[in-house]
């Protein structure tokens, strides 16, 4: 038993930092516990990552004051893990290895889910011959990559679970990733007793303690199959056989927080480490996951293309809303009041929650924008209050202009609210629900809606991305998209793939169990690219001319992009040091094949009363950005007043 201990600490620096452990806490302190110590002028949770009997180093050593876990909650593959996403990352060891491991200081005796009330064995369904041969092909695991490339409904639920059971039956764990809590409740009801009780669930809705429970189960053997959001992809298995990550393409598997990682990544690399076959899906792959596909070198592709349910693909028609006086067009009116008519349902899409979000000054052209944050402020009618959906601020609603006094005033956009007081204003005898981030956070509200949505409870769901996302209700003949234009005026080269799949996925919540499924989008630019595929039905389509035109532009996945933002309350102090860290990486960056694209503001220049430059970097070697980057900011400080982040490969650059 060694006298000193390595820790790592959850803190921007690179540490291991030495510690000694005292006599009482000799026969407790072991590699995998968190313990309690003196650091500065405060107390942190510590990690033990090794013991040693020998110190180098002039230098004064304090104790351990405490040892939290009574057994490890880590081992030597999450230390070497972590050891991988900070050198990958460029975040510290510690900053990694804290991301993975559960904050609870015990563990809850209450249950994640009421098997009691929660679960239910769905009907097993014959498989298609499409499935039969997908599945044959992942546990043959010529490959180490596959994806699982299928029209929505095509049944790639059941690929995933019969490969995960056969994985089990071979004496190996693994591990399902979706992309929204929302999905995790769902699936959780389908595979809990179908798995024999074997299963974890992990996601950001657990508590600390709750957590720490779920992650046990899984140190222990008793969970064979652990179920999440991002985060699970850190679950402790030391025997993975099989990795799954549904509905690859989306963004939700990339983190927004030091260390900025993306689930995809972390997956291939420990699927390649510890010998597990890694498996994606969707009907609409990343850019990054297609262009691989099509190479077929490092991923293997997996046809679906028939609906499994008996449903078909539904028919798709577009209205071009530069005719029509009000948000719910005449056509999707009429489909909505047909449907309402038949007994069936209705899902309403749009991407924007709150009742409106800009406040406009007819007189002297001012608008209300966030205190702390470059951006206007949405106004929620049911709080009666003006929010920022950025930093939370919320603010009283104004009918007079805060610069010139004059009464002429207006708010417009809609967001989900507004939509609601209109649809129920239309359709009074209707039972309709609305599902976005401010509903959800009633205690219960979503899984009752979406358990009353599938129960058939409910005609008409309103909803933002929340609906779109792997979401299977047998009744809903119609979506109607209200407005297809909100994510294409975002100054972001991706902003064309993002909207094509949420066209895409949100259509496939229709018709999956009838042929009368019906997608009607609004839209005032039915001739773009994106918008045009969607209607067509033209995946393949899409790709390649996506493909082509990123190619020329050299954006990913032609390129590696990094983007650096440095934030702080002094606008003039950020500017400084970002010119400066410019210059640095300028010096360097032709040699080794980098080019700096932007050094400037971001597009939204202020976020938490933090004003925000970036610099964007490129190149078409891989590893090149990452030797840039080790080389500037070895010799890089930060003033203490603000705070680099390194988000390689982002997803946007807002």
């Amino acid at each position: 038993m060694g006298g000193y201990a390595q820790l790592l600490f959850d803190l921007p620096l690179p540490g291991p930092y030495t510690y000694a452990i005292g006599e009482k806490l000799k026969e407790a302190v072991a590699v995998g516990k968190r313990v309690s110590v003196p650091f500065g002028q405060r107390t942190m949770t510590g990690f033990v990552i090794a013991l040693t009997d020998e110190v180098s180093g002039d230098f004064t050593i304090r104790e351990i004051g405490r040892v939290i876990d009574k057994e490890a909650v880590f081992g030597d593959q999450t230390i070497a893990l972590a050891r991988w996403m900070a050198d990958f990352y460029l975040c510290s060891h510690g900053q990694a290895l804290s991301l993975m491991i559960p904050t609870g200081r015990a563990e809850s005796k209450i249950p994640v889910l009421d098997f009691a009330d929660e679960v239910s064995v769905e009907p097993i369904e014959a498989l298609s011959d499409e499935q039969q041969s997908a599945i044959d092909a992942i546990l043959g695991a010529e490959q180490m990559m596959y994806y699982l490339y299928g029209v929505t409904g095509s049944g790639k639920s059941e690929v995933y679970l019969r490969s995960a059971e056969a994985v089990i039956e071979g004496g190996r764990s693994v591990i399902y990733l979706v992309p929204e809590i929302t999905l995790t409740h769902q699936l959780s009801r389908m595979v809990s007793a179908r798995f024999d009780g074997k299963v974890a669930i992990l996601h950001s809705a657990l508590t600390p303690s709750q957590r720490l429970k779920e992650w046990k189960k899984i140190q222990s053997g008793e969970a064979r199959l652990a179920i999440g959001a991002r985060s699970a992809i850190f679950a402790p298995f030391d025997d993975l056989g099989l990795i799954i990550i549904d509905e690859e393409h989306e963004n939700s598997y990339k983190s927004g927080s030091t260390p900025r990682y993306h689930a995809r990544q972390v997956a291939q690399y420990r699927a390649q480490s510890e010998g597990a076959t890694l498996v994606m899906g969707s009907a609409t792959p990343s850019l990054e996951a297609y262009r691989l596909m099509k190479g077929g070198e490092q991923i293997k592709a997996l046809r679906l293309h028939k609906r499994v349910a008996g449903g078909v693909l539904p028919t798709v028609e577009v209205v071009d809303m530069s005719f029509e006086r009000h948000m719910i067009s005449r056509r999707l009116d009429q489909g909505i009041r047909h449907t309402l008519e038949r007994g069936r349902q209705a899902i309403l899409f749009l991407n924007r929650r709150g009742f409106s979000y800009f406040f406009h000054c007819n007189s002297c052209g001012f608008e209300l924008l966030c205190p702390h944050c470059a951006v206007s402020l949405t106004y929620h009618k049911r709080t009666s209050s003006m929010v920022c959906h950025y930093c939370g601020y919320k603010g009283r609603p104004v009918n007079v202009c805060p610069a010139c006094k004059s009464v002429d005033v207006s708010y417009s956009g809609f967001g989900t609210e507004m939509v609601e007081q209109e649809i129920r204003s239309l359709y009074p005898t209707a039972r309709i629900e609305r599902l976005d981030t401010d509903s959800a956070q009633q205690k219960g509200h979503l899984r009752s809606v979406i358990d009353d949505f599938r129960e058939g409870r409910i005609d008409i769901l309103l909803g933002t991305q929340m609906v779109a996302k792997g979401l299977n209700f047998p009744l809903v003949d119609l979506v109607g998209i209200i407005n297809a234009d909100s994510g294409l005026n975002i100054p972001d080269f991706r902003s064309q793939e993002r909207t094509f799949s949420l066209l895409v996925q949100v259509s496939g919540r229709a018709g999956r169990y009838s042929s009368e499924g019906r997608v009607i989008i609004q839209t005032h630019h039915p001739e773009n690219p994106a918008i045009a595929y969607a209607l067509a039905g033209d995946t393949d389509g899409f790709y390649e001319s996506e493909l082509a035109v990123r190619q020329e532009t050299g954006f990913p996945p032609f390129s590696r992009l990094a983007n650096l933002v440095i934030r702080g309350r002094n606008r003039s102090v950020v500017e400084e040091a970002t010119g400066l860290l410019e210059r640095r990486l300028n010096a360097a960056a032709k040699a080794l094949g980098v080019e700096v694209l932007v050094a400037s503001e971001c597009p939204l220049e202020k976020i938490a009363s933090n004003w925000r430059f970036h610099i964007l970097l490129s190149s078409q070697q891989g590893g090149a950005v990452h030797r840039l980057l080790r080389h500037v900011l070895a010799g890089y400080q930060l003033p203490s007043s603000l705070y680099l982040e390194i988000d390689l490969d982002p997803l946007q650059l807002l």
